[in-house]
C-alpha cells in the first residue's frame, strides 16, 4: 500500500478509535494501519493535530519527517457515516 493511502486510512479510522474509545473494530483497524506504515515505510512516531479547516499528520520515515495535511471534512467523513447508522450507536 502507498504510504499516502495508509496515512490517509490511518487518520480516518484513528478519529473514530479515538471518539469512541469502546469501539473495538475501530482499534484494531486504527492499529493494523499503523502496523504497515512501521513496516512498509519504517514510519514512526506517528500523530495527528486538528486545525480548524484540516487534520495534519506527522509522522518519521526513514528518520525523515513526513507532514500531510487533510481536509478536515473528508478526514471526518468515517465518524460521520458511522456515527449515522443505526447498527453501529447501540448499546
Amino acid at each position: 500500500m502507498k504510504r499516502e493511502d495508509a496515512l490517509a486510512n490511518w487518520l480516518q479510522i484513528r478519529i473514530v478509535a479515538d471518539a469512541r474509545p469502546d469501539d473495538r473494530s475501530a482499534a484494531d483497524t486504527a492499529a493494523f494501519f499503523e502496523a504497515i506504515l512501521k513496516e512498509d515505510h519504517q514510519a514512526s512516531n506517528l500523530t495527528y493535530e486538528a486545525n480548524e479547516d484540516s487534520y495534519v499528520v506527522s509522522v518519521l520515515c526513514n528518520q525523515e519527517k513526513v507532514e500531510r495535511r487533510y481536509d478536515r471534512e473528508e478526514a471526518e467523513s468515517l465518524l460521520r457515516a458511522i456515527e449515522l447508522e443505526p447498527r453501529y450507536n447501540e448499546s
